[in-house]
């Protein structure tokens, strides 16, 4: 017990090791050291993943296979770096102020709130408990873009700006969607149990077909579908569904 306080105590830094390191994996190009190379950072990656992984299930009171896991996790890597990749290019391709690819990896937070989120979920999905939360929350302090790991994302997933945007657990995103920043995808008021405490682990947030756009601040909430093609315009609060192809906007202001 003494080794796993230890380690929680420092697992918010050990969860920055593994971001990181996934980091240099996945963008080799711009983040590994020549001198130390791949093969150094992905024994290092099996290491403080498997160690984690352990620390996690042990401090949850569960149980779990951490060498499988991370294996399951290193044969992966390779298809989060193309959905990582995918997401990289289609915030490219839809912010003319981008002059480069280079620039989006080094600079943007949505390509690092992407990534963190794409790692996270993986490990949420093997069975991994609170790393996943850990991981997303450091994207959160360092981005302002708050992904629960729980949502499912589809791939070519664009952030502009990003911050302030919040996904629920729930939520559902598919291909090609680009979101701006201040946009929630939130839950309403959910039910109670006969004891009165909120039900969990029920779809509660929005799902958002291919080829969505919203706009900044707008607020999506609830179990509610928005069709693909859509187009929510900013500041706009979105409780029903929306059909494909349509547009959402605010009624146009008369000045007298």
């Amino acid at each position: 017990m003494y080794i796993c306080h230890t380690m929680y105590i420092n697992l918010n830094e050990r969860a920055h090791t593994i971001t990181e390191t996934c980091r240099v994996l996945i963008f080799p190009d711009y983040f590994c050291d020549a001198a130390t190379g791949l093969e150094t950072y992905r024994q290092k990656l099996v290491e403080v993943l498997r160690d984690t992984v352990d620390c996690c299930f042990a401090m949850q009171g569960c149980s779990g296979d951490a060498d499988a896991i991370v294996k399951g996790f290193v044969d992966e890597l390779p298809h989060l770096a193309q959905l990582i990749q995918k997401d990289v290019q289609a915030t490219y391709n839809g912010d003319p102020a981008a002059e480069s690819v280079q620039e989006v990896v080094l600079c943007y937070p949505g390509t690092r709130a992407i990534g963190y989120y794409r790692i996270a979920h993986f490990l949420l999905e093997s069975g991994v408990p609170l790393l996943p939360r850990i991981i997303t929350e450091l994207a959160h302090s360092e981005t302002g873009i708050d992904i629960n790991p729980g949502a499912q994302i589809g791939e070519s997933f664009a952030i502009d700006h990003g911050t302030g945007i919040v996904i629920g657990a729930t939520a559902i995103i598919g291909n090609n969607v680009k979101i701006y920043q201040g946009v929630t995808l939130g839950a309403r008021s959910f039910p109670l149990d006969a004891d009165g405490n909120p039900v969990k682990r029920i779809p509660r947030h929005p799902i958002l077909e291919d080829n969505v756009i919203v706009y900044a601040n707008a607020t999506i909430l609830g179990r509610v579908t928005i069709g693909h093609d859509a187009v929510i315009g900013g500041n706009i609060w979105v409780t029903e569904d929306v059909p494909a192809g349509s547009r959402v906007v605010q009624s146009p202001k008369k000045y007298f």
